[in-house]
C-alpha cells in the first residue's frame, strides 16, 4: 500500500481498488499475477428451483449414464436411426413444435449415445428405442440443455429436482422462445442459462422488454446479440449503465455505436466497468480523444480483450518496481505506442524475465525508463534459456545486464536483428516502424516482418500517414492492410503522390477508389504513366472507341507498345492525339 499512496491523486479510486486486487503478490515470486494474472471474478451458476405442485420420480433406468468408450464405436447409421426416434418421440409423442424438436434431436449427441449404449448392438435401433421411449419417459431437460450449447460435465449440477417433462416449466420454455425468436443462435442461449439463469424466470414480455432497451441505445439487432451472448448479466436487472457510459465515449470519440459488435466474441465475457475506468485512465494520462480513436482503430483487441486488463496488469507492475504514478504517465506520454497488446505483453514478460533472475527493483525501474520502446518491442527468452549459458548464475547475469544494459537484448532478445546496428540508428524510429507492422498483423521476429522492415521505406509516421490516406480516400481499414501486403511499396510513396493517383482514379475514369481494391499495384505506378494513359482512354470514351468501363489493371499493365496498339492506333486520329498528350506532359 506504500506505492499506492504516491499514486496521484486524481486516478480514480476504482483503478487503485483493481491494482490492489491484482497485485498482492510480490514480482519475482513464481506464480504471482505477474506470469499468470487470475481471473478478475466467477460467475455464480444457479439452478432452476422445482415447481412445487409437480413431484414426479425420475425413473431408475436416467440417461446421465455416463458414456463408455464403446460408445464411440455406435455407426453413423444407428446415431441417425436414434435421431429420427428422438425426434419422433419429442414431436410426435410430447408435442414439440417440428423446430424444437429437429433442434434438440440433432444436437444432443452425448445425450443420444448415452440412449444408443442400451441398445444391444444386433438389435434394431428404431424398434428397440421406440420400445425404450414407450415404457420409459426421459429426462427431457437433459437433451435440451446440451442442445442449447452446455457441456456434458455441467449438465448435472443444472438439471431441475422434481421435474423431467419440459412442459412442467413453460415459463422457462417461453423465455427460450423469446431468445430464439429474437435471433439469438440456439447453441448460445447455453452459455445465457448458466451465467444468468434468473433470464429464464421472467414474466411474459420482460425479457422482449430487456432486449429492445438495448436497441433503443442505438443498437442494432446483431450487436444486441452479441452483447447479451457475451455478457449475459445484461439482461438481469435494468439496462447496464456502464455499457451505456462506454457507448457514450466510443461515440465521442467518432465510433458508430455497432463498432464494438465486429469485435465481440461470444468466447469472451465483458467487464463494462473496468473497461469504462481503461477509458477514463487513457484521459488522465494525456491520451486525448483522437490518439484514443487511433489507438482503438489499429488495436481493438487492447479495448475488448479482456476489457482493458493489459492497461491495470502493465501499470500494476510498474507501481510494485517504485516508478511513481507521475513517471508513469510521462513513460506513457512520451512512448504511446506502448499500449498496443504487443508492446504491453512484451513489456510485461520483460518486467518478469528481470525480477526472476534477482534483479534490484531500482535497476529494473532505471532500464524501464531508459529502454522502453526496446523492451516493448523485442520479445525475451525465459530466464532459465539464458541461465544455462551462465551455468545457473544469476549474480552473473545480473552483473552483465548492470555493466550494460544493452546485453539484455544481445543475450535475451528473440530478434534476428542486431541490437547494435538497431541503437546505431534511430531506436524510436526502427521501432515507430516495428509497431506500424505488427498492427498490419506482421509477426514480430518472423521471416515475413525481416522482409517487411526491408521493403518498406520510410518511418513509421510517415507509413502511418499514407495509410491513413488511403483510409481517409473511403478504403475499409482491413481492406487497405491486404491491399498493402499484396503491393507493399503501395506505402513507399508520399501522401501527395497517394492522393494525386486517386484524383486522377476519379477525374479521368470517374471510378470510386474501391475500383483499385482487386488491383493495388495501381497506386505503384509512374504518375506520368497513369496521367498519359488515363488522359487516352478518356478522350477514346468521348469518342466512342472505348468501352466504358474497362479495368484498370487493363489499362496500365500492359506493355507500351500493347496500349498503343489497342487504345492508340484503334481511332484514326488517335496517334495524333498520343504525342499531344505526351509533349503536354512533358511541357508541364
Amino acid at each position: 500500500m506504500l506505492v499506492i499512496r504516491k499514486v496521484r491523486k486524481s486516478v480514480s479510486c476504482k483503478m487503485i481498488s483493481h491494482l490492489n486486487h491484482l497485485f498482492s503478490t510480490p514480482i519475482s515470486e513464481k506464480g504471482s499475477t505477474s506470469h499468470s494474472p487470475q481471473k478478475f471474478s466467477s460467475l455464480n451458476i444457479r439452478c432452476f428451483r422445482s415447481s412445487p405442485n409437480a413431484k414426479i420420480e425420475v425413473p431408475e433406468l436416467s440417461t446421465q449414464t455416463p458414456i463408455s468408450p464403446a460408445v464411440n464405436k455406435i455407426s453413423r447409421v444407428a446415431r441417425t436411426d436414434g435421431q429420427a426416434v428422438l425426434f419422433e418421440y419429442l414431436h410426435c409423442t410430447r408435442g414439440f413444435n417440428y423446430v424444437d424438436a429437429e433442434h434438440i434431436s440433432k444436437n444432443s449427441p452425448c445425450f443420444l449415445q448415452s440412449l444408443l449404449s442400451k441398445v444391444d448392438n444386433d438389435q434394431d435401433v428404431t424398434r428397440a428405442l421406440t420400445r425404450y421411449f414407450r415404457y420409459h419417459p426421459i429426462n427431457e431437460f437433459e437433451p435440451f440443455l446440451e442442445s442449447l450449447g452446455l457441456k456434458q460435465s455441467e449438465l448435472t449440477s443444472m438439471l431441475p429436482r422434481d421435474l423431467i417433462f419440459l412442459s412442467d416449466d413453460h415459463v422457462l420454455f417461453d423465455n427460450y422462445h423469446v431468445l430464439c425468436y429474437y435471433g439469438i443462435p440456439r447453441t448460445k442461449i447455453g452459455k445465457i442459462y448458466k451465467e444468468a439463469t434468473d433470464v429464464f424466470g421472467y414474466d411474459h414480455g420482460v425479457l422482449d422488454m430487456k432486449l429492445r432497451a438495448y436497441e433503443k441505445l442505438g443498437l442494432s439487432r446483431s450487436t444486441v446479440i452479441k452483447l447479451v451472448t457475451c455478457s449475459p448479466t445484461l439482461l438481469v436487472g435494468e439496462t447496464n449503465s456502464e455499457l451505456i457510459q462506454v457507448l457514450e465515449k466510443l461515440k465521442i470519440l467518432g465510433f458508430e455505436n455497432d463498432w464494438m459488435g465486429g469485435y465481440l466474441s461470444n468466447r469472451h465475457s465483458y467487464n463494462w466497468g473496468r473497461m469504462l475506468n481503461t477509458l477514463h485512465f487513457l484521459n488522465e494520462v494525456g491520451y486525448s480523444d483522437e490518439k484514443m480513436a487511433t489507438l482503438f482503430t489499429m488495436n481493438p483487441a487492447f479495448l475488448f480483450e479482456g476489457s482493458g486488463k493489459q492497461i491495470y496488469v502493465l501499470v500494476g507492475q510498474l507501481l510494485k518496481l517504485g516508478v511513481k504514478m507521475n513517471d508513469i504517465y510521462l513513460l506513457f506520454c512520451q512512448n504511446p505506442n506502448m499500449l498496443s497488446l504487443k508492446c504491453t505483453k512484451n513489456l510485461w514478460h520483460a518486467l518478469y524475465f528481470l525480477s526472476e533472475i534477482g534483479l534490484e527493483t531500482e535497476i529494473i525501474a532505471n532500464i524501464v525508463s531508459t529502454h522502453i520502446q526496446l523492451l516493448g518491442s523485442h520479445s525475451l527468452k525465459g530466464p532459465k534459456t539464458l541461465l544455462r549459458d551462465f551455468k545457473g548464475d544469476k549474480f552473473c547475469l545480473c552483473q552483465t545486464i548492470k555493466d550494460d544494459p544493452l546485453n539484455l537484448f544481445r543475450l535475451a532478445s528473440k530478434s534476428k536483428f542486431d541490437v547494435e546496428q538497431m541503437t546505431s540508428q534511430d531506436p524510436g524510429k526502427l521501432f515507430q516502424k516495428t509497431t506500424f507492422l505488427l498492427r498490419l498483423g506482421y509477426v514480430e521476429n518472423s521471416d515475413e516482418m525481416a522482409k517487411a522492415l526491408k521493403q518498406f521505406r520510410g518511418r513509421g509516421d510517415q507509413l502511418q500517414e499514407r495509410f491513413d490516406c488511403l483510409v481517409n480516400a473511403g478504403l475499409d481499414c482491413n481492406v487497405v492492410i491486404n491491399m498493402i501486403k499484396q503491393a507493399p511499396t503501395t506505402l513507399n510513396q508520399s501522401k501527395n503522390v497517394l492522393e494525386k493517383k486517386i484524383v486522377l482514379l476519379k477525374t479521368y475514369l470517374g471510378y470510386p477508389v474501391e475500383s483499385i481494391v482487386s488491383f493495388p499495384s495501381y497506386l505503384c505506378y509512374d504518375v506520368d504513366r497513369v496521367h498519359l494513359r488515363f488522359s487516352m482512354y478518356a478522350w477514346l470514351k468521348q469518342k466512342g472507341a472505348a468501352k466504358p468501363t474497362l479495368s484498370v489493371s487493363t489499362l496500365l499493365a500492359c506493355s507500351d507498345a500493347r496500349f498503343v496498339k489497342y487504345f492508340v492506333d484503334i481511332h484514326p486520329e488517335g496517334p495524333a492525339m498520343w504525342e499531344s498528350l505526351k509533349s503536354s506532359l512533358q511541357s508541364s
